[in-house]
């Protein structure tokens, strides 16, 4: 995700206090925020926060900078971009930040937003879903213990860096022509299947089946291509990364059984990527057409950055089509990197990736948008559901989640940052309701990526890493600082809030041992 460029809201508002501010913010409960309409103009629904006491302190000292500097100078607060978001036409229920909330381009990162696709003024958004579309993580068990592993990790890591090209501009292992391309961006895990890097079985634990079947190869640019097609199969830079994790703890043995999880000490892999270039692209060129429409069609946002289009229109349907091929080139490119994962393991154990157990217990999107059902004020409507940052919860029983998991509800992921722990958390009934079936998608950013470089020393950073016992590989050292524990929120609290708030139950606790990173 690139970093957002300054942007600005309606004049008047900016010249508020801190203290004025803080009137159209109401506590509901330990751990939910509601923001009043009139916080910023035009606003059609009400916003909702959900923060503890350690990330609220964060979220408030942003929005008081922003009010010292008259709201110039920096990027706008998250908690404004969340009511930003619930003044755009068609919003439904609430416009929700999620724990790990920090600013980005338009929608706020962990903001979640669902449009009425009844409604012929709702519409959609790029910055909604974000520039690198379909970021996801992929969680692999395995039947290896950390004694199994220990003592080869560094040869794993190696190994694991050999096979999968990380770093900005890698290219990938797999040989692609234009025509390739083209069936992959259609087709999704189908191909990969069909090509023999996927396991018939890894679809069926996949957000979407892997394939997002509006998806249309034609409304991808020529440039866009032209980015996707060396990348396919490639980690990337920023925050994507591939990691050996152990199972530190267990929190619901029923849900951990069901994913195959079955005691502390298991070995499992991460993986988080997206789509690259060609995502970044299909955002750009979208971005660039809806501003054109929303003048023809006179469409007004708080925030330019908030370029939409109506849902119907042929600018909203185009990208929506574009997004989905985008969608799929993710599912394909993290497909890849789990078949060389899988041979880098079997290499290493000299057996086979099935013999080694490496499913994939689940893969899930956090910068998408999707057409899903839901009850809004008692009533079943068809929405278009925006998530930024922000992970797919579906609870227990759930016809859209895979048959082993109807019991415990849909395994989500949520990445901690590089060194630290992350967490598989499963949806609820009530996160369903409230946040329409939404939940964190990882730490989120403290410092901007600029602060971070200020401040820390990537010597450093790798040192800690080598202390706590991290085998590490890095593509580019002198960026690892962007990426380091102290440029993050707590993902622990992060996490915690969630559960408090129930829109997601924790399962289980993994921790890394080996990290590789563009």
């Amino acid at each position: 995700m690139t970093e957002p460029k300054k942007s600005k809201t309606v004049v008047g508002y900016d010249d508020r206090t801190f203290e004025e501010e803080m009137k159209y913010l109401e506590q509901i409960d330990e751990v939910c925020w509601r923001i009043k309409k009139g916080f910023v103009p035009n606003m059609r629904v009400e916003g909702r926060v959900f923060v503890n006491e350690a990330l609220k302190k964060l979220m408030f000292e942003e929005l008081e900078q922003h009010s010292k500097a008259h709201g110039t100078g920096g990027f706008l607060p998250a908690v404004k971009q969340v009511a930003n978001v619930a003044a755009m036409p068609g919003i439904v229920g609430h416009s929700v930040g999620l724990p790990d909330i920090h600013a980005g381009y338009g929608f706020a990162i962990g903001n979640m937003g669902a449009f009425d696709m009844d409604d012929p003024e709702a519409v959609v958004s790029p910055g909604g879903v974000g520039f690198d579309i379909n970021c996801g993580v992929r969680l692999l068990r395995t039947n290896l213990d950390v004694a199994d592993v220990e003592p080869v990790k560094e040869q794993i890591a190696q190994s694991l860096f050999d096979h999968i090209p990380v770093g900005v501009g890698s290219k990938g292992v797999v040989p692609m022509t234009a025509k390739d391309l083209d069936e992959a961006l259609e087709m999704g895990m189908d191909w990969s299947l069909r090509e023999g890097y996927a396991w018939a079985e890894d679809k069926e634990h996949c957000e979407e089946y892997g394939r997002m079947l509006q998806a249309d190869a034609s409304k991808v640019s020529a440039r866009a291509k032209k980015r996707g097609l060396p990348q396919l199969g490639t980690l990337g830079a920023g925050n994507h990364y591939a990691e050996i994790q152990v199972v530190e703890k267990i929190y619901d043995k029923h849900a951990a059984s069901k994913m195959g999880i079955n005691r502390t000490g298991q070995i499992c892999v991460m993986i988080h990527s997206g789509s690259r270039g060609l995502g970044h692209q299909v955002a750009t060129d979208a971005l660039q057409a809806m501003s054109r429409a929303m003048d023809r069609d006179g469409i007004e946002v708080n925030d330019r950055q908030l370029a939409c289009a109506k849902i119907q229109s042929e600018e909203g349907q185009n990208y929506l089509k574009a997004m989905a091929a985008a969608a799929n080139y993710a599912w394909v490119n993290r497909s890849t990197m789990t078949f060389l994962c899988r041979q880098a393991f079997a290499k290493q154990f000299n057996t086979t990736p099935d013999d080694l157990d490496m499913h994939v217990i689940y893969d899930v999107s956090h910068n998408i948008a999707k057409v899903e059902k839901h009850m809004v004020d008692g009533e079943l409507k068809t929405l278009l559901v925006h998530r930024k940052g922000s992970t797919r919860a579906f609870p227990p029983h759930h016809p859209l989640i895979p048959v082993d998991y109807q019991m415990i509800g849909q395994p989500v992921l949520v990445g901690g940052t590089m060194g630290t722990c992350s967490y598989v958390l499963t949806g609820t009934d009530k996160g369903f309701v409230e946040t329409f079936g939404s939940t964190c998608h990882g730490a989120g950013r403290a410092w901007s990526r600029a602060k971070s470089r200020r401040t820390l020393d990537y010597h450093d950073v790798l040192k800690k890493l080598e202390k706590k016992g991290i085998a590490i590989r890095v593509a580019s050292p002198k960026l690892v600082q962007e990426e380091a524990p102290e440029s993050y929120k707590d993902v622990t609290e992060v996490v915690n809030t969630c559960h408090v708030a129930g829109v997601s139950k924790k399962a289980v606790k993994l921790v890394p041992i080996a990290v590789i990173k563009g």
